[in-house]
């Protein structure tokens, strides 16, 4: 049952990929696997420790204040992440902008914590946060990396192709319609495997 809580974010319940949440910063970071990684480990420190957090205290957390409760511990744990990002890695600061503090309202976090942390104890709280975030991260780091191999032939800023890709990539997959196309895809491909499997 335990590891039920953990797998369900990663594929049955993947955040963008079958509930079709927090899809305003997949779509808008993940043109390259650089910065989908580096959105998807901000989420997962956040989300998880966002749910120990509130599941840790839930018991003392009054009914009709527990949103504004929420927000607080979420956004503390978003300054941290912010901070740290700025200090320590601001390549990746500056590319991901505004959809950092934004992490703040974005739909995984709050749903998670309403839906699944408010109500169960730490360690269920504990897998159920970096299953979905793990989800999460997947989900991005695959667009990110396929948007990045086709829109600039590079993966991780290394050129993987032959340089006359290299003069002429798909330049229309790091453009926000190729990034559609690419979760669509991806939509579709899972959609596919779970009806195979039902």
């Amino acid at each position: 049952m335990q590891s039920r809580n953990f797998t369900n974010g990663i594929l049955k319940n993947n955040p963008v990929l079958v509930l079709m949440i927090g899809l305003c910063p997949t779509l808008a970071v993940s043109t390259t696997a650089f910065n989908s990684l580096g959105m998807g480990i901000a989420v997962i420190f956040v989300l998880t420790l966002s749910n120990i957090t509130i599941s840790s205290i839930r018991k003392f957390i009054p009914e009709n204040i527990r949103i504004p409760v929420f927000i607080v511990i979420i956004s503390t744990f978003v300054t941290v992440i912010d901070y740290n990002m700025y200090a320590f890695i601001p390549d990746l600061y500056k590319n991901l902008g505004v959809f950092v503090p934004l992490i703040v309202v974005n739909c995984i976090i709050l749903g998670r914590v309403e839906g699944f942390a408010y109500k169960n104890g730490v360690f269920a709280s504990l897998l159920d946060g970096l299953g979905s975030g793990i989800g999460f991260t997947l989900a991005i780091f695959i667009m990110g990396s396929i948007r990045e191999l086709l829109g600039s032939g590079t993966f991780f800023g290394f050129n993987v192709f032959p340089q006359g890709f290299q003069n002429n990539p798909v330049i229309f997959m790091i453009l926000p319609p190729g990034g559609f196309l690419v979760i669509a895809s991806l939509m579709g491909i899972m959609n596919h495997l779970k009806g195979s499997q039902a």
